[in-house]
């Protein structure tokens, strides 16, 4: 079963290469109130991620972590042609959504999609395989092609940059965040919690000798005890939250998470 959902998903996209793909009428002018995608912490998809798959001859091998991933090349988009049709994940196509597709990630996995020339960024859930023409290393949905400003010349140059979710709490998943992605200043990048009001101390200290700011120390009781809580926030936007995390990600501290409380 699971390798029959994944073909369908395959053969959709391939029976539709030699057709004409379009653009959705009127959709541009709503671009900008479409809300980047989300990151939550998933479980791997039942469909789509087997250990590897032939298209046209060639062989993918989808990777077991998207843990560090970074990649540059060009970027595509897909419509009208797949609006509503299963991907390989099972989930249907919405070319309004956030979402995207990759030869290799596991599915789902969350990116941050940079236009190299432009320098807009996106972040979409990529929950299809493909794109499979020489040279593109991602298929954006047509809303996300739309933002990063490649709907009109169809492709363009981007890096991706896979984003850390394995960190996050289970609970933080079943937020539902309001238009414009606030939650009245209740998001937090959580860098550690310890016993010793010292480690906490020095840890924060370490996080604004590195030039982070709002680092705050959050005591908790917890069977009797108290818990120390490095946090950055309170963080008003979501998108600025996942930009914190790259950063402390980069920086070393691949241990923190986004917490809203």
């Amino acid at each position: 079963m699971i390798v029959k959902v994944f073909l369908t998903g395959l053969v959709v996209m391939l029976a539709s290469c030699s057709l004409r793909d379009s653009a959705p009428k009127n959709f541009n002018k709503h671009a900008d109130s479409i809300r980047n995608a989300v990151p939550a912490n998933e479980p791997k998809s039942r469909y789509g991620n087997p250990d590897s798959y032939t298209v046209m001859g060639k062989t993918y091998h989808v990777r077991d972590s998207s843990q560090g991933f970074v990649q540059s090349g060009d970027a595509s988009w897909y419509g009208t042609k797949f609006h509503g049709r299963k991907t390989s994940s099972g989930e249907p196509y919405n070319m309004y959504a956030m979402t995207a597709a990759h030869k290799t990630l596991p599915l789902p996995t969350y990116v941050e999609v940079r236009h190299r020339e432009n320098g807009r960024k996106v972040i979409v859930k990529v929950n299809d395989r493909g794109p499979f023409h020489p040279g593109r290393i991602i298929d954006l949905s047509y809303a996300a092609a739309t933002k990063l400003g490649i709907s009109g010349t169809g492709t363009g140059p981007v890096e991706i940059r896979a984003i850390n979710t394995g960190g996050m709490d289970l609970d933080t998943s079943s937020v539902v965040l309001p238009e414009g992605g606030s939650v009245d200043g209740k998001i937090h990048v959580q860098v550690a919690a310890m016993g010793s009001e010292q480690a906490a101390e020095q840890v924060a200290t370490d996080l604004r000798s590195k030039s982070f700011n709002s680092v705050r120390i959050n005591v908790v009781e917890a069977d009797g005890k108290k818990l120390y809580r490095v946090r950055i926030g309170p963080i008003p936007d979501v998108d600025l939250a996942y930009r914190v995390l790259r950063n402390l990600n980069d920086a070393g501290l691949d241990t923190a998470r986004v917490v809203v409380d």
